[in-house]
């Protein structure tokens, strides 16, 4: 190795760590650096003079402190009603089973719901209230989120320092003298800038200005194109990457249309049951003539591409649970999207995908206790589950055998745990600022380009750039959850926090699983783990998370204008003239 080798390595080893804590520090400051004035739709006026205010287009109001209105009143139940907006501006009031009943006026609600209007007197039980929603010229003076910012964080700057990390891994790839293919590399990576500057560039002439969740799901992305240099062989080496080169195209593209689409409840509520059909098609399909992989019969083989169904009905699970009720705390939808749940589960856990089963039962607790509120709905559903997986554990051997190892990989290093010995001591190899892209030997193991991946970025590339990679995901699923409180529509804030949740969820297994901290499941790191379905999904899933940034000019369904703003008649948001006639 000449000395311009070696110094390329050296000081990129150093380099590209301080970039990766720099990239999240940045992106991380500039999701959470704004606070919101409070949006208002309506106001509730009492008989003793007070006013409640209306903050959300999906209310509840009752005498608990978590309650959107709360009336301390032991009239009142601690969730008595749902005061709901329709994105046509049409506010509903629903009962929610409450002792004392929900009226306006001599009008009880039995179930149907009652439509309301201005100056309508509604009753909780004993307490009666004055409805009086905000006219046209009082919402754009009041219902329009105002941000205040802190501190101006440039993207362009953040995926500037993306584009240096970037280009540092290719040069670690060409300063190896035993590595063919430094052209196919060298343009992979290139190809790669141009796909997020470009993604970029669309955000702006557009006018959107958030672009933190795209720049950290650019950088795994980044790690997930060095683990295909790292695990391909030189004869497909140009081949790999021209897959995951396309995979990414697919998904970008995938994440942008899905991004629209969600900007009208109207619209998505409507596929919400022929997506739910089609997930349970492509299983079915899958359950039919999926082929086996190492137990789990979770692929189908189409021309010359291998599919994995289930992480496509990740994507429809969250769409359809999210929009499968129409109204929070409706028990009859539940228990639809339970059955809906259960088919998911049920049909992976026959093909042998446990991890599969495991993550999509973690995103059911998510979406079932955020629609229903019920704590006793999520222990029956755990209740339930251990004992379907104690089944699980007896009818698939391989499954059992994987439990029984856990814990004690280091008892039988060179059978039952050899993977996760072989991963653990690539990655203490590695150290904190890793070996060098390409240099290490762990991608010699089976999996390692996927259920190993973990292990496989922290020997090459280090252990602070793993720990980013990890932080990356943690830092999207808080921003999910902060941006939750401001939500409009109960939809956006579901949908991003399953998706967040699912993430977080696969990433525990693939982490914790290969380390031995809990059972080896077998599932991908998002976006890092070498796959077309899951980087596709991936990029689907942050579709839901971007549409609910609340932030003014950074989501798909959230637009202000500078001027000629007025009421949207298209998924809630207050738009300029011209965007509001879109369809």
């Amino acid at each position: 190795m000449d000395a311009l080798t070696q110094g390329i390595l050296i000081g990129s080893k150093w380099v590209l760590p301080i970039l990766a804590v720099w990239l999240l520090l940045r992106c991380v400051r500039s999701m959470l650096q704004e606070n919101y004035e409070p949006e208002l739709w309506a106001r509730l006026e009492f008989s003793d003079g007070t006013w409640a205010d209306v903050r959300h287009w999906e209310c509840i109001i009752g005498r608990s402190r978590g309650c959107d209105i709360v009336i301390p009143d032991e009239q009142v139940d601690r969730t008595h009603a749902a005061l709901i907006r329709s994105d046509r501006g049409q506010w509903t009031l629903y009962d929610l089973n409450s002792g004392g009943g929900t009226a306006k006026g001599a009008l009880r609600d039995e179930g149907a719901g009652l439509d309301v209007q201005d100056g309508d007197v509604l009753f909780f039980a004993g307490v009666g209230a004055v409805f009086h929603p905000l006219d046209e010229a009082q919402l754009l003076e009041n219902g329009v989120r105002r941000s205040v910012p802190g501190q101006f964080i440039s993207p362009a700057v953040s995926l500037l320092v993306l584009t240096v990390f970037q280009t540092l891994l290719a040069l670690q790839y060409s300063a190896d003298p035993g590595r063919s293919g430094a052209v196919s590399i060298a343009l992979s990576f290139a190809v790669l800038c141009l796909i997020q500057w470009g993604c970029y560039f669309l955000t702006r002439a557009l006018d959107r200005s958030g672009f933190e969740l795209e720049t950290l799901a650019f950088f795994l992305c980044t790690l997930g194109l060095s683990v295909t240099v790292t695990a391909a062989s030189e004869q497909l080496l140009r081949q790999q990457l021209l897959r995951q080169l396309l995979f990414l195209v697919a998904g970008v593209a995938l994440f942008l249309l899905l991004g629209w689409w969600l900007r009208s409840l109207r619209r998505t509520k409507a596929l919400r049951w022929l997506l739910a059909l089609a997930a349970l098609g492509l299983l079915a399909l899958n359950l039919a003539f999926g082929r086996s992989s190492y137990g789990a019969a979770n692929w189908l083989q189409i021309g010359g591409f291998s599919l994995q169904p289930s992480e496509f009905v990740k994507v429809a699970y969250i769409y359809v649970g999210a929009a499968s009720l129409d109204r929070l705390y409706r028990g009859r939808n539940l228990f639809l999207f339970i059955a809906f749940s259960a088919a998911c589960v049920g049909a992976l856990a026959l093909m042998g995908d446990f991890g599969g089963a495991l993550i999509f039962f973690a995103t059911f607790l998510v979406i079932s206790f955020m629609r229903s509120g019920s704590f006793a709905t999520v222990f029956l559903a755990i209740a339930g589950a251990a004992l379907a997986g104690l089944l699980v554990l007896t009818v698939k051997p391989y499954i059992a055998q994987r439990f029984a190892a856990w814990g004690h990989v280091w008892d039988d290093p060179y059978g039952a745990g050899w993977q996760q010995t072989q991963a653990l001591s690539a990655a203490a190899g590695g150290g904190l600022l890793g070996v060098g892209a390409g240099r290490g030997w762990l991608h010699t193991i089976f999996a390692a380009d996927t259920d190993l991946v973990f292990c496989l970025v922290s020997e090459e590339l280090g252990l602070i750039v793993a720990l980013c990679a990890m932080l990356a995901l943690i830092a999207i699923a808080f921003f999910a959850v902060r941006t939750a409180a401001g939500g409009r529509s109960s939809y956006y804030v579901i949908a991003a926090c399953a998706a967040a949740a699912m993430m977080l969820v696969q990433l525990a297994l693939n982490v914790f699983g290969s380390t031995d901290i809990l059972p080896f499941t077998g599932v991908t790191f998002p976006f890092v783990s070498r796959g077309g379905s899951s980087l596709i999904s991936c990029w689907m899933l942050l579709a839901f998370l971007k549409a609910a940034d609340t932030r003014q000019n950074a989501s798909f369904s959230v637009r202000l204008s500078v001027k000629g703003l007025r009421p949207a008649e298209d998924g809630g948001a207050l738009l300029s003239g011209e965007e509001a006639e879109e369809p």
